[in-house]
């Protein structure tokens, strides 16, 4: 057993468990966080868009410094029948303010370089190890155990993505079910950055965001412009998978060679390929969020918001990343890390967008699948709509 305790372990190095680790290591709580891949965001998928706002918050103009790969100016929705296409657009070209920007990232070096803000502020980070369990002692949690090794904590923060085996063992995680996650299977398409300018529209440093809904029973497309690269996928509830007789990578092949979007990608080379499981069971999925010396953040709490027109997950785990750093330098202060201590993170979290953006997700998706968009779900809609086109 390690013989130093910390005042908080991390067990997960994407968004949320470095946003957590940047925070209470700047408050100067002694913090690991412990990543299984080779470097953060050596497994996360690449390439996605992340709206600033929440990052903002914590590093101001962080778009100056961070790898990000373009700016989103164009927000593109398409709507594919019988062969047609239907697309709005929605322009944001011209100067906004920084927390109402949003970029096209490629997660293995964002989340690197997160890591080494965190890293500067006294963190530590531990790659290549695989957290297997928790110490757990009357209930409380008091460490993880890696291997053969030990290591104790005032308090466990599990950001270790949708599966959370951690939190499964803990018994506040179920296990996911088919119809409550999403795939989503990606390509990184090397593309020169003159053609990629020409192709859609945009000069250098400014990027499109473009949603394809409809493009057949099963599966929704997306693409994200980067710097010198496109990236392309497709996602489907996991459930739908069995409705047809293609493999996920062969409609992922259908999508790209579509009519509308084979001259966009046309010439490229391929760079990555990745596969991700996105939750997708809207607040019913949302597990127990804390206990006795323990909490869990980002998309091991599910906490992301996917519909036809946007997929939204990294300002939420940033977000809830902040959140539950709070809730434990609040727990600090007292020396208190109970149940009941650190509730103030359930408490911060509803009384913030990300579970309103959840909840409201939810609504969405019943009034699209019912074609009721009267009333409430219409405001909700609306309202979510304008978060994302707008920020």
């Amino acid at each position: 057993m390690s013989e130093e305790k910390f005042d908080c372990i991390i067990v997960g190095g994407g968004l949320s468990g470095l946003t957590a680790a940047y925070l209470l290591a700047e408050k100067g709580l002694e913090t690991l966080l412990i990543e299984k891949g080779n470097y953060s965001g050596a497994k996360n998928m690449t390439g996605g868009r992340l709206y600033g706002h929440s990052l903002e918050k914590i590093i101001p103009a962080f778009a100056q410094a961070a790898p990000v790969e373009r700016r989103i100016v164009k927000e593109r929705l398409s709507y594919q029948d019988s062969g047609k296409m239907t697309t709005v657009e929605y322009d944001s070209r011209g100067v906004a303010a920084p927390e109402g920007e949003s970029y096209s990232v490629l997660r293995g070096k964002f989340d690197k370089w997160l890591a080494d803000q965190a890293e500067e502020k006294g963190a530590m980070l531990v790659c290549g190890v695989r957290v297997d369990d928790l110490i757990v002692r009357d209930g409380k949690v008091c460490g993880v155990i890696a291997g053969d090794e030990e290591m104790e904590a005032d308090v466990v923060i599990l950001a270790d993505g949708a599966n959370s085996l951690l939190g499964q063992k803990l018994g506040f995680k179920h296990k996911i079910s088919t119809n409550q996650v999403m795939v989503g299977v990606k390509e990184l398409l090397e593309l020169d950055k003159d053609v990629i300018n020409q192709r859609f529209g945009i000069e250098s440093g400014e990027g499109v965001a473009w949603m394809f809904s409809g493009c057949s029973d099963v599966y929704d497309g997306f693409l994200y412009t980067n710097s010198d690269s496109v990236s392309v996928g497709v996602t489907m509830m996991v459930e739908n998978i069995k409705k047809t007789d293609n493999s996920v990578p062969q409609m992922l092949e259908d999508f790209k060679n579509n009519t509308d979007i084979a001259p966009l990608i046309e010439g490229s080379r391929l760079i990555e390929y990745s596969a991700h499981l996105i939750p997708e069971g809207g607040p019913e999925m949302i597990p127990k969020l804390y206990g006795d010396g323990v909490l869990i953040t980002g998309d091991a709490a599910a906490l992301c918001a996917n519909l036809g027109f946007t997929i939204r997950g990294m300002d939420l785990s940033i977000e809830s990343g902040r959140l539950a750093a709070e809730a434990v330098l609040a727990a600090k202060e007292k020396e208190e890390f109970s149940t009941n201590a650190l509730s103030y993170y359930q408490t911060s979290l509803e009384n913030n967008f990300v579970m309103s953006c959840v909840k409201g997700s939810e609504v969405c998706l019943a009034a699209v699948k019912s074609g009721d968009l009267k009333g409430d779900p219409l405001k909700v809609f609306n309202n979510l709509i304008k978060e994302t086109l707008i920020g």
